[in-house]
């Protein structure tokens, strides 16, 4: 994950918890989403955002049986530039097991689980943006149902991989959706950007909104910053605190 910018004194202020529209979104059931057999695969830029974008439904569709199959763009090594205690070194390691605890904590089927990592640069999608379509693509098959950052979410890594996806899709013959992440985040008057007559939302149980913020958790490396070096939480609160809304909300 990356850390968008963020101000803790914005909260209230922000699209997640102020934009009228998000009263008025449509209600969309994960069978509609997905159909039955169907295989669904999600792709995150970075070890965690698969659990941030769409850990209620990962949970979901595990339950219904669906085929699951994740793609980690890159191992998230590049999170804390210039930090002794996370070193790219310890973080391309730690951060997969990260991601094994947190699925883990989400209940997923670990034993059959499909799970690529690709191995890709922090910071430089968006350069071998062509190169990662290609990546992508490879495991893709006609009759998936795709989930991924949504192309303008704002960061340049969410973005990349967005388009990417996307792109990947068309060539595959399979559905694509967006999931943005911190772009809920941004102010208030930026409301306009965002494509509500594409969105719907997914409503989640106590049970499931528990977990995925359980599986967040497993996430010790992002959960605290390192001020003496200029380095911000990569999932500061608000964010944590936006994750436990009874839905999430994606774009087809």
């Amino acid at each position: 994950m990356k850390s968008a910018s963020i101000s803790e004194s914005t909260l209230a202020g922000q699209i997640w918890n102020s934009a009228a529209q998000l009263d008025n979104i449509p209600v969309i059931g994960t069978q509609s989403l997905v159909p039955a057999g169907a295989r669904a695969v999600v792709i995150a830029p970075h070890p965690g955002d698969e659990v941030v974008t769409c850990g209620g439904l990962l949970q979901l569709l595990s339950a219904n049986g669906h085929p699951l199959q994740l793609i980690s763009v890159t191992d998230g090594s590049a999170s804390h530039p210039g930090s002794q205690q996370w070193s790219e070194k310890r973080l391309s390691v730690f951060r997969s097991q990260e991601s094994v605890e947190a699925l883990r904590r989400l209940g997923l089927p670990m034993h059959s689980l499909k799970w690529i990592r690709g191995g890709f640069t922090d910071n430089a999608l968006a350069e071998h943006e062509l190169e990662l379509t290609q990546f992508i693509a490879r495991y893709l098959r006609p009759g998936d149902v795709v989930f991924s950052t949504w192309g303008a979410d704002g960061v340049s890594d969410h973005d990349a991989v967005g388009r990417a996806s996307a792109n990947a899709a068309t060539l595959a013959g399979a559905t694509f959706h967006e999931i943005p992440v911190w772009a809920w985040h941004w102010p208030a008057r930026d409301y306009a950007a965002i494509p509500w007559h594409r969105a719907r939302k997914i409503r989640l149980d106590s049970w499931t909104v528990a977990r995925k913020s359980h599986a967040t958790h497993a996430y010790a490396s992002q959960l605290n910053g390192e001020p003496a070096i200029g380095i911000a939480p990569m999932l500061p609160r608000v964010l944590l605190e936006r994750m436990r809304l009874p839905y999430e909300i994606v774009f087809v």
